[in-house]
């Protein structure tokens, strides 16, 4: 192969997402949300995560609205100003996502799990809740999230 053919692949695969690692996933719909981790404990140990955080109506609105990819270890935090039944959709949002419903305490109270992309149903916390936290599809199971374990962060006590 020839030389410059060489460079421009490397160059090429450089740019490419795959080459990105984690700490280097900041798509274009999130920029201007701020950024923070969450730690979560769960059976498997603790694990932290990278979140944006959606702390005001308008990013909350939002949310991973557009958003193609979400890799292991991302998520959104929507922490709420005073626990309420919260209520989501998949509108606009074209990957699957485990929405982890949280307690004032910042105890997991319920999980929809591999919610369906671009669908309009509601889903609904079935109680008053003090945040939610967006995880792509299958990282709840993964990280041995369940009822009870708990997600650390200032926005719970």
């Amino acid at each position: 192969m020839h030389r410059h053919a060489i460079r421009l692949f490397v160059l090429l695969f450089a740019l490419s997402p795959f080459a990105l690692t984690a700490a280097e996933f900041a798509p274009a719909q999130l920029k201007g949300f701020p950024r923070d981790s969450v730690q979560l404990e769960a059976g498997s140990g603790s694990t932290t995560i990278q979140i944006w955080l959606a702390d005001t109506p308008e990013r909350q609105q939002q949310g991973l609205m557009f958003l193609t990819d979400l890799p292991a270890g991302y998520g959104m935090l929507f922490p709420l100003q005073a626990p309420r039944v919260m209520t989501m959709w998949m509108k606009n949002t074209y990957v699957a996502l485990d929405m982890v419903f949280i307690g004032e305490d910042g105890r997991v109270l319920r999980i929809a799990a591999d919610t369906k992309p671009l669908s309009e149903d509601i889903i609904s916390s079935g109680a008053p809740v003090a945040g939610v936290l967006e995880l792509r599809a299958g990282e709840a199971r993964r990280l041995g999230l369940k009822e009870g374990s708990r997600v650390r962060h200032a926005s719970f006590r």
